[in-house]
């Protein structure tokens, strides 16, 4: 099916829009829409930052924010139901009972927000707008509870993408019953598909590894990283919360420096664990080689990326199940040339080939990450050698525009499947 003669719009159900460290959204619907797909937005809550990368100004979407807050929309979601309920009656019933027994389930309020905001976005946009046919939820856990509830009340079909937090915190009988609903589902690395196909062994729902790709012309490989000399530049991108093992890292950096290494370490990110990790540079003497630089653009992180000698991440799974994917910063890191060290954890040795493509280590081990920093610093032949093999891997799978465009064939089949059922449903049909 051709996407721009396609009458069809997709619907994106977003947790927030636009945000600095959801860059890969944003990417995909501005390349889906250069493919000719029509799409429109409808974000759960209003960006965090003040400020967005270019690529979001490219892109020409419609964005409806849904109301987010309960007890302050509660009579604009209240009466937007009412409204549907008569509409609908059977659907909104059996929206109800599904909100009934998730809400069994997990004891969360939460699940009848989520009713109440797919009714919403069904009554105002979906049945104002019959080109949505097929809506589409990034992050398996709210925005998705949306999509399910709204495709459930319109009648569209849906699919979704599972990323890290999403499905690794999730009820597992609440993430199945959202994949066996699925028309198909999308996730971002084969560990994250395995697990998936694991939790619906009998679904015959298909769930494709579709990495989220980075923008290889701007991710360039330009600088020659293979020569680094004391003092040493370290770079890590990262949030400040507890998969990201920060605090692991900080404490190789301690058995670094009292080794006599000397180095400048800089971290750009933030989060929830800010002033416990700045207290903790500041304990453990790292105050003089160790900054700080907060959440930065994305001229900024390629400025960093250039003058680094190293990126290291120390990733682990936090108490929670939480974890990461594969970072894309380490893609960024491999396509600008800069060797990358991380953790064996999750998806990571899907990008960072040990040995190959970059040096992964047990997670939780200071002493071995220490060693393993200073090994990638002083062997130059290793560095050339993860180098070359590095930029290679990123240049052959993680394009994001050979990747969306794969994306684009699997919605191009859905789209043309809705077009289909409509064309059957029609007391005009030729």
């Amino acid at each position: 099916m051709n996407a721009a003669a396609s009458p069809s719009t997709l619907g994106y159900i977003l947790k927030g829009y636009p945000r600095i460290s959801e860059t890969f959204i944003s990417n995909e619907i501005l390349l889906l829409e250069q493919l000719g797909y029509r799409l429109r937005l409808f974000p759960m809550r209003h960006p965090r930052e003040t400020f967005c990368h270019d690529s979001v100004k490219q892109i020409k979407a419609r964005v409806d924010y849904l109301p987010t807050e309960l007890l302050l929309d509660f009579p604009r979601l209240l009466s937007a139901n009412i409204l549907l309920a008569g509409k609908r009656p059977a659907q909104f019933r059996e929206g109800l009972a599904l909100a009934g027994r998730r809400y069994h389930r997990n004891g969360k309020l939460a699940t009848f927000k989520h009713l109440l905001q797919a009714g919403f976005l069904t009554q105002n946009h979906l049945l104002k707008d019959p080109s949505l046919t097929h809506l589409h939820g990034h992050f398996a856990h709210s925005p998705t509870s949306v999509t399910m509830f709204a495709s459930l009340l319109s009648g569209c079909s849906f699919s979704f993408t599972a990323h890290a937090k999403d499905i690794y915190t999730s009820n597992p009988e609440q993430l199945l019953e959202k994949i066996e609903r699925a028309s198909f589902v999308v996730t971002c690395t084969d560990y994250n598909r395995r697990y998936l196909r694991q939790l619906a062994p009998e679904t015959d729902t298909p769930l494709y590894c579709i990495y989220h790709g980075i923008d290889l012309q701007l991710f360039s490989h330009t600088t020659d990283h293979c020569d680094c000399a004391p003092p040493y530049k370290l770079l890590t991108i990262a949030r400040m919360t507890e998969k990201k093992g920060l605090p692991t890292l900080y404490q190789a950096l301690r058995i670094l420096k009292d080794k006599g290494v000397q180095f400048s370490h800089t971290l750009i990110g933030d989060g929830d664990e800010r002033d416990k990790l700045l207290q903790l540079i500041t304990d453990l003497g790292l105050d003089e080689c160790c900054h700080w630089l907060g959440t930065r653009s994305h001229t900024d992180v390629l400025k960093q990326f250039t003058e680094s000698d190293l990126f290291v991440l120390a990733c682990e799974i936090a108490a929670n199940g939480d974890r990461d994917g594969i970072p894309n910063v380490l893609v960024e890191s491999l396509a600008m040339g800069v060797p990358a060290l991380s953790t064996a954890v999750s998806a990571i040795p899907e990008i960072l080939i040990h040995q190959k493509t970059g040096l992964t280590v047990p997670p939780g081990e200071p002493q071995i990450l220490a060693a393993t920093i200073e090994e990638i610093l002083l062997d130059k032949e290793l560095r050339q050698r993860l180098i070359a093999a590095g930029a290679e891997h990123t240049r052959h799978a993680f394009d994001n525009r050979s990747l969306v465009a794969e994306l684009g064939r699997i919605f191009a089949k859905q789209l043309a499947s809705c077009e289909q059922k409509v064309l059957s449903a029609s007391p005009y049909d030729s």
